[in-house]
């Protein structure tokens, strides 16, 4: 059984109205708990207002879905009170579809888009009053078009570029936002190759009322020009180069109001650090990851007054600590739930504390929520660095402040919280492995609960980070088991659904990754699961690089495995679908899956017709001949076990002849010396199956098919010379290929199979390779053998397997 994980995706998500914030998501489930106490109702007496109410409760998508009820529905849809923030990731919108939007858009005020394209589109929305902008997969943006949005966006507050490089973006585009925008308040920008000081200068100038800065991941920042930005009270310089700490730190320390500074993962020297913590206004430095800090240097600073986050210190007590002098204000996290998984360790303890913690005013208020936006974008990074010796840290520390970090209440911070806690438990991509202390953590911390309740979010981005965590996790049998348990098979089945493909493609990873668990398939077939996946690959047989495709596919594949869910797929449209991904879909893994289910689909022999089905499907025997020559060898070997299976059916083996499956399976076996021996083995396999046809085994001995079977007989592997000797048998039963084992040395290879293998099936069938070759047709004297055409064995041998049978 396979799995897979990813660790990066940032998807969709949809902010929602003020009428959004002061209703509750209940109101949705009482009208549909009286819909259905009055199955009459007259939805068309409903007062506008209320209407409206139950618009701003759904995305904006549910929204478009439920404005064509009626025409009255679809005036009040479009109602510009509705589409005050908009996200637009998971959609290719082109201008005329953003200009037909426009007149929806005239009191937007924030927006979420992903790409170049899409920022070129959003100029078409025509959104003079937007406030916010926030966009990613940003490192074809250009300075032109960027200079275009600030110019047709001059009211922004919040402009944000990341976590992508923004490789193309240069000062002179920084300086235009300066200039269009001077309601500025917030820049956040990533990979940027140079920051200088005219472009800093030009923002100090213009923007009187910036308060935060932050430049991540870039390659030069002039830290002088910094040193003038009087108005800054927070700065973030996280994964930054070249910066020169020591004119940086005598700077920045005079800033009369910067209250926090991110200086994570950069090579702040302690001198320097140790100086900004004697900042008069400074609250909270932030050095997650800075190699050259280490606990003895900073024993003198005064802890009650600031707080020091890195690595030696305690991250969750430190953030306690800025909120004790504060009375009555709302809990850091907005999420409570009952931790099923409760143990005495520390880390629920510290979970406990970081959401029991006060923020007492407003400016305390945004430094919590800057402390939450630097941490989340700090563990992401750090988690997709897999920097080593950090699993003390992350047990102890980066698990709980995760898990906190889920109830934020700003919807980027759960998101990237969620991607960080699908990318740190990740070993190795290729293998699909997790670490089981990590996986573990974050079950025993009430994380499964907390991502389950984000993966239930209105809130698309949300969502498929959420179940992105899920599925990685779930590699973990026992994290899987309490997936199920949590109600997470539903769950993820709902997703698959979702008109979203990026949340679509999330959700099959993780029914991929649970139906690994043979505990798990009934529920996840009695959850719909199959029928959502079978309906994913008709939905998008193609386009994302295959993802979405592959993770359909390999869920089905361990699905089909179970004999009543192997039914259900084929009763779903799940062989058309698996033979439409093998003959068309050009992604290696997503071919690799499709042969891998057609096989399990074909392997339940007589308990059900799916054999047959597979075989009668167009095009499927030659698409899986087809992919026996594929370059990759995952391919081959599962199109090869695909042929095995479908060869036990009699019209199957000979129309797999017929599609010019004889030669593609000799060619197979004669080029796999070297490969895996599951390759191998499924190589023989199919020659064997095909071989108990006359014609097939005449076919597979003068195509040059003998040789590579005694090949495969020497192999130290019982399974692969079991099944070459399985092959070898049927072939012997014709005199020509008789002959051909013998002048090819199968004799002396099958004797030995006789007499050593372990598998007393391989000896079996060896011995019966033998007695077929000499009964009676030919004698035959080779050392240490005499075969008498009587049949009778005379052997110098103290112990022959063939006396024996």
């Amino acid at each position: 059984m396979n799995r897979r994980v990813r660790r990066k995706t940032l998807q969709a998500k949809g902010n929602v109205t003020e009428a959004v914030t002061k209703g509750p998501v209940n109101e949705v489930e009482a009208v549909v708990c009286l819909a259905k106490e009055e199955r009459e109702v007259d939805w068309s007496s409903l007062p506008d207002d209320t209407v409206v109410a139950l618009f701003s409760l759904l995305n904006y998508r549910d929204r478009a879905s439920l404005a064509s009820v009626c025409r009255t529905w679809r005036f009040l849809g479009s109602l510009s009170c509705l589409w005050t923030s908009l996200d637009i990731r998971a959609h290719n919108l082109d201008s005329t579809t953003a200009s037909s939007l426009a007149k929806r858009c005239s009191k937007l005020r924030s927006i979420r888009f992903r790409g170049a394209s899409a920022g070129n589109v959003v100029i078409n929305l025509e959104a003079k009053e937007l406030r916010e902008m926030n966009a990613d997969g940003c490192r074809d943006l250009t300075d032109a078009s960027l200079s275009m949005l600030a110019a047709r966006h001059q009211r922004l507050e919040s402009l944000q570029l990341g976590p992508d490089f923004c490789e193309k973006i240069t000062s002179d585009a920084i300086r235009v936002v300066a200039l269009c925008c001077p309601r500025l308040k917030r820049l956040r920008l990533s990979g940027l190759r140079d920051v200088d000081g005219v472009a800093i200068g030009a923002l100090v100038e213009h923007c009187r009322d910036l308060s935060e800065l932050g430049f991540f991941d870039c390659m030069n920042v002039d830290e002088t020009a910094l040193g003038n930005a009087a108005s800054l009270r927070f700065l973030s310089v996280a994964g930054s180069r070249n910066i020169k700490w020591t004119a940086a730190s005598q700077l920045w320390v005079s800033l009369p109001n910067l209250v926090a500074l991110d200086v994570s993962r950069t090579d702040v020297t302690p001198d320097a650090a140790f100086r900004l913590l004697f900042s008069e206004s400074l609250k909270v430095l932030c050095a997650l990851n800075c190699g050259s800090l280490d606990a003895g240097v900073f024993l003198a600073y005064n802890s009650k007054t600031k707080v020091l986050l890195a690595r030696f210190t305690d991250i969750v007590k430190g953030i306690a600590t800025l909120s004790q002098d504060s009375h009555s204000a709302p809990n850091l996290s907005g999420m409570k739930r009952i931790n099923h998984y409760n143990n005495t360790s520390n880390n629920n303890s510290k979970i406990s504390n970081v959401r029991n913690s006060r923020i007492g005013d407003n400016k305390s208020s945004e430094v919590k929520e800057w402390l939450e936006w630097v941490l989340s974008h700090a563990l992401l990074r750090i988690a997709e660095s897999s920097t080593p010796g950090l699993d003390s840290f992350w047990l102890k520390q980066g698990t709980p402040i995760l898990l906190n970090l889920l109830g934020s209440l700003q919807e980027d911070v759960q998101e990237r919280a969620a991607t960080a806690l699908a990318t740190f438990v990740v070993i190795d991509d290729e293998t699909a492995t997790v670490d089981p202390a990590r996986a573990e953590a974050v079950m025993h911390g009430g994380g499964i609960g907390f991502l389950l309740d984000l993966a239930k979010s209105r809130r698309e981005g949300v969502q498929s980070e959420a179940a992105k965590a899920i599925a990685n996790l779930s590699v973990n049998a026992d994290v899987a088991k309490a997936v199920a348990m949590e109600g997470g098979i539903s769950i993820l089945a709902a997703l698959a659904r979702s008109p979203n493909r990026w949340v679509a493609e999330e959700a099959a990873g993780g029914l991929w990754n649970l139906s690994v668990g043979e505990e798990h398939k009934g529920a996840i077939a009695e959850a719909g699961g199959i029928r959502a996946l079978v309906d994913l690959v008709f939905k998008w047989p193609s386009g994302g690089e295959g993802v979405l495709q592959e993770r359909a596919a390999g869920a089905l594949a361990n699905l089909a495995a179970d004999d009543k869910c192997s039914m259900e797929v084929a009763m779903a449209g799940g062989v058309h679908a698996l033979v439409m991904l093998a003959r068309f879909n050009k992604h290696e893994g997503v071919q690799e899956q499709a042969a891998r289910a057609l096989a399990n689909l074909a392997a339940h022999g007589d308990s059900n017709g799916n054999n047959a089905a597979v075989g009668q499907e167009v095009g499927a025997l030659e698409a899986l001949v087809h992919l026996t020559g594929s370059h990759h060898e995952g391919v081959r070997q599962e199109a090869a076990g695909a042929l095995w299976n479908l060869s036990f059916d009699d019209r199957n083996r000979e129309a797999i002849a017929e599609a010019g499956g004889v030669e593609a399976l000799v060619t197979l076996a004669q080029n796999c010396g070297n490969a895996s021996q599951g390759l191998q083995e499924r190589a023989a396999g199919a020659l064997w199956g095909l071989s108990v046809s006359e014609a097939n085994s005449i076919a597979i001995g003068q195509g040059g098919g003998v040789s590579p079977l005694i090949a495969l007989a020497r192999s130290d592997v019982e399974d692969v010379h079991e099944t070459a000797a399985g092959a070898l048998w049927n072939l012997a039963f014709n005199a020509g290929n008789a002959w051909r084992i013998v002048e090819e040395g199968g004799v002396p290879a099958l004797v030995h199979l006789c007499s050593s293998s372990g598998s007393k099936m391989a000896r079996f069938m060896a011995a019966l390779a033998l007695a077929y070759m000499f009964d009676g047709r030919n004698i035959v004297i080779i050392p240490d053998i005499k075969f008498r055409n009587s049949g009778h064995l005379n052997c110098v041998l103290s112990d022959c397997p063939l006396c024996a049978f």
